[in-house]
């Protein structure tokens, strides 16, 4: 099923695949491992190794970390009584920023976590204590200084826990091959499970050493499982102390949208000056000339003059259509006076195939969500008139609690692209504007469900 979305998705995303992991060649693939359960082929996957690393590599970056916000803080706090604790504090925190800095690029490069990068210190003035000011202020440093204390302990903690699992889980499940090592050179029939001066227990028969490869077996399929828990803890901790703060990601998708907006309303402008220019206004400015032209025939050829009136005439009823058009392009008359269902209804009738509509609203939402969905709908039914091949498509609208819901269904071939660039894409970035969300369904063969989401604002 080839199903896109589009809209706000929060400010990280996990870049893993179910099957492939990562896509530099590295994962496993369908045609091989992907054929495997995933219990039996994740302590094989690449995933696993890289998440092992990550927590292998965290405890002497965290140790490290660790050290230098204690020793810098302690100092600069013992320091405050004179002016070198500030720009010692200033200094511990811009390292702790540092710090944050290296365990996004290791998060990305070994967890596959995406997370964006905080909005930098930016001193009102300029100088060192402009900057030394701006970075006591900046709750994203203090953030930073946070995680450095917090991951210590539980990178100690994970560390200790994926090692002993890991080598335990291998050295148990590889226990037959090396086994051999003991009579040979130690002077002991195997792995010494007990001792004492009386009595001493051994892995040594072949049913004692089966059930401790056996056992290796089961830890070594558990530790990819437990790894990949202790890896959550790391990416909720970086993705919440070590990106922008909620507030700062939502400023950023508002100036995004507001972007949109002006852009889509200067597109608008100039498609509504090209129609005037190249329709009506052109049929008008013939129109005149036709009726001079008249005007000069009437005395000498009346006949002649008649007919090209009875030609401006029929100009007059096409330019009328065309600013009908247009100004139903801006917004219908239908819409303001009689609701969505009415003005849905009028759009689906000139569609090429036949459309049935439902609308189950109680009362109206507010005049732009609802010239939003308007248009969201007209524009759907238009990709189904032109690319669809369609027999039949429906069109429902309903809300559920503080969001109207839209969706646009079509027997059609499908494929529908919502690549960037389509118009799909530019139906998508309209909807984002205001907080929605388009959802596309068009798996190959067909059919094309297309859900769209809005606010649901009251009128």
């Amino acid at each position: 099923m080839a199903t896109q979305e589009f809209g706000h998705r929060g400010d990280y995303a996990y870049a893993y695949d179910e099957y492939t992991g990562y896509d530099d060649g590295t994962g496993p693939r369908r045609r091989g491992l992907g054929r495997l359960p995933a219990g039996l082929r994740a302590p094989i996957e690449g995933r696993t190794w890289r998440e092992l690393a990550y927590q292998l590599l965290s405890f002497p970056i965290a140790t490290a970390a660790f050290v230098w916000s204690v020793t810098m803080m302690s100092l600069g706090v013992g320091l405050l009584v004179t002016f070198i604790g500030v720009p010692v504090l200033a200094a511990a925190l811009a390292g702790a920023r540092g710090i944050g800095a290296l365990e996004r690029v290791r998060a990305r490069g070994l967890l596959g976590l995406e997370v964006g990068t905080p909005e930098p210190v930016r001193p009102r003035k300029g100088g060192p204590l402009a900057w030394m000011g701006a970075t006591l202020k900046s709750g994203v440093s203090w953030r930073h200084l946070l995680y450095t204390v917090l991951h210590f302990p539980w990178a100690t903690f994970a560390f200790s826990v994926a090692l002993s699992l890991w080598a335990t889980g291998w050295a148990l499940l590889t226990y037959p091959l090396w086994q051999w090592v003991f009579p040979m050179y130690a002077g002991q029939a195997g792995l010494q499970l007990y001792g004492d001066d009386h009595h001493s227990v051994y892995l040594n028969n072949p049913f004692e050493i089966a059930l401790t490869a056996g056992v290796g077996l089961l830890v070594t399929l558990a530790t990819p499982w437990v790894v990949r828990a202790l890896t959550t803890v790391d990416r909720v901790m970086v993705a919440g102390l070590l990106g922008p703060s909620r507030l700062a990601s939502r400023v950023v998708e508002l100036e995004s949208d507001r972007g949109v907006v002006v852009d889509t309303a200067a597109a608008d402008l100039r498609r509504i000056e090209r129609d005037l220019h190249d329709g009506a206004q052109a049929r008008l400015v013939n129109l005149a000339m036709d009726l001079g032209l008249a005007k000069e025939k009437l005395a000498e050829d009346p006949e002649e003059a008649a007919r090209m009136v009875g030609e401006a005439h029929g100009e007059v009823k096409t330019a009328l259509q065309e600013l009908r058009d247009l100004a139903r392009g801006i917004h219908p008359a239908v819409l303001t006076d009689r609701g969505l269902d009415a003005a849905l209804s009028s759009v689906a009738s000139r569609c090429t195939v036949p459309v049935s509509v439902e609308v189950d609203l109680s009362e109206r939402p507010a005049p732009a969500i609802e010239g939003i969905a308007y248009f969201t709908v007209s524009e759907l039914l238009q990709n189904v008139s032109k690319h669809s091949r369609a027999t039949r498509a429906t069109v429902d609208v309903w809300r559920t609690r503080d969001r109207l819901m839209l969706q646009v269904h079509d027997n059609g071939v499908g494929g529908a692209d919502a690549g960037t660039g389509s118009g799909l894409a530019g139906l998508a970035e309209r909807l984002d504007a205001v907080d929605g969300i388009l959802l596309v369904d068009s798996p190959p063969a067909g059919p094309t469900r297309v859900t769209a989401e809005l606010p649901w604002r009251r009128a």
